[in-house]
């Protein structure tokens, strides 16, 4: 699976964004109190910056690779969101999503690794649900969405929902996924539960909602080779 795990974490990554809330959280009782908060995000969610680190956990050797950079987003319709991602840490790489392509650009390799959403639409759609301008009812129509209670994350009050998913294709990679939610209905964290143990976990920090961004583009030099993924 050379060509989906990369294309997994993409999608993973830009199923959310976060904003550092500080401050007591009043204690949540129910989902309907975090939906709310979702969907009054949800209506004015345009676009997003921030810092990212990514823990991918492989359960056979028991080791963590832990990935850090800044994160953009740009929704410019419900149905066209992009991002860019530039990783710093520990290995340079930078992630571009848009026009139905994903781009990843390693440079110390000096490769760029070229997929096809379209071949992964379903899986796509059903993890940009997640976040990024989805309302409460997408997350019911895709997820069995259920109550986790008040957790902090990295100092941080939040509400962490559980979610399984309906669909049977999006179970053959992701058993489980959680969802850490502020007071600004904006996801501060996100873990995803896979076979045999694995799970990425996505922190988000020092975040801005709705900043003034240019087009997002993947900037390489000349000379790199392309490589397609499968």
């Amino acid at each position: 699976m050379i060509g989906f795990r990369p294309l997994f974490v993409i999608v993973a990554t830009l199923a959310l964004s976060g904003a550092l809330q500080f401050g007591a959280l009043a204690a949540d009782t129910s989902l309907d109190t975090v939906f709310s908060r979702m969907d009054k995000a949800a209506s004015t969610f345009k676009s997003m910056s921030g810092g990212i680190k990514r823990v991918t956990h492989t359960e056979l050797v028991n080791a963590n690779e832990v990935d850090e950079g800044t994160i953009k987003v740009k929704r410019n319709k419900p149905t066209d969101v992009r991002m860019l991602i530039d990783f710093q840490k520990a290995e340079p790489k930078s992630v571009f999503i848009g026009n139905g392509k994903v781009f990843i650009y390693t440079p110390n390799a000096k490769m760029v690794q070229e997929g096809d959403l379209g071949k992964h639409k379903n899986l796509v759609n059903e993890f940009l649900l997640l976040g990024f301008g989805s309302t409460s009812t997408d997350l019911k129509n895709a997820y069995t969405v259920t109550f986790g209670g008040s957790e902090e994350v990295d100092g941080t009050a939040a509400t962490r929902i559980q979610l399984i998913p309906k669909s049977k294709e999006i179970l053959n990679h992701v058993k489980k996924a959680e969802l850490w939610i502020p007071e600004n209905g904006i996801p501060i964290q996100q873990k995803f539960y896979q076979s045999g143990g694995d799970y990425q976990l996505c922190t988000y920090s020092k975040t801005v909602i709705n900043p003034s961004l240019s087009d997002l583009k993947l900037d390489v030099p000349k000379g790199v080779k392309t490589e397609k993924l499968n």
